[in-house]
């Protein structure tokens, strides 16, 4: 979106003086994972992974970077509200919503 590659130019020039660190786009952070069957031993020892149940629920940040030493998760756009709560609950974040 517009939005989101205005704040990648502002995030962007903020790194390059110094005032953030370590930017990265579109990181993923798993909220739930694959849930799958128990996996099988086969007869010569090998083992198959089990059939999946369910497949994660992940949430994809927008921007993470440092700020003062504190990692930063930043969103662009609306986040859905049962991913923001899931994200403060599993990983101790709150999600900046610009």
């Amino acid at each position: 979106s517009k939005k989101e590659a205005r704040r990648w130019a502002e995030l962007y020039a903020m790194e390059q003086r110094g005032e953030i660190s370590n930017l990265r786009t579109q990181v993923k952070f798993v909220l739930v994972p694959t849930q799958r069957e128990p996996d099988v031993i086969g007869p010569k020892g090998g083992i198959t992974p089990g059939k999946v149940l369910e497949k994660e629920a992940a949430y994809i940040a927008d921007f993470v970077y440092t700020e003062n030493g504190v990692e930063i998760v930043e969103d662009s756009k609306d986040v859905y509200r049962l991913k923001r709560k899931l994200m403060r609950y599993f990983y101790g974040i709150a999600i900046r919503e610009t």
